[in-house]
């Protein structure tokens, strides 16, 4: 059981999903907060499973990841009724960084990373493909980047 978020919370939260590094001691000096207290809610909110980790982002262009592509999997009857066979196909890729279930028209909803279109051709023809119960795939290149954000909205 979760229990209620108060304002010195979500600014806890607010602060650590825009530098994870911070030390409950800055945490605690930027919210107003005695560092004691500051660690004991961190604590709390990792054990409720609010927070699930703590990651280093990294620029995927910089690491020579410049293409990516949104896949629209729509599976056919056999797929669909070997859902879990395609999710862990689809969890084994590295360059699957998400994977949605979607209700309409298609099935999924995959964001896709690699160096260039060469090398997502490459993942398409010898991995996706490859999968299971795969009807039909419409692949989506993303041309530029608007907005692209890891922290969720908790301040109100």
């Amino acid at each position: 059981m979760h229990s209620e978020l108060d304002s010195y919370d979500r600014r806890i939260l607010a602060l650590l999903q825009e530098d994870a590094s911070l030390s409950s001691a800055q945490i605690a000096e930027q919210v107003g907060l005695s560092q004691s207290p500051c660690w004991r809610r961190i604590q709390r909110m990792k054990e409720e499973g609010i927070i699930r980790g703590q990651v280093t982002l990294l620029d995927r262009k910089k690491i020579g990841l410049n293409t990516q592509i949104f896949a629209e999997i729509k599976l056919n009857a056999h797929g669909r009724s070997n859902f879990t066979e395609f999710t862990e196909a689809i969890r084994g890729f590295p360059e699957v960084l998400e994977c949605y279930v979607l209700m309409g028209a298609v099935d999924f909803l995959l964001r896709i990373v690699a160096a260039d279109i060469e090398a997502y051709e490459r993942f398409f023809f010898e991995k996706l493909s490859l999968v299971p119960g795969i009807q039909e795939v419409n692949s989506i290149v993303a041309l530029s980047e608007i907005k692209s954000t890891t922290s969720l909205p908790v301040l109100r």
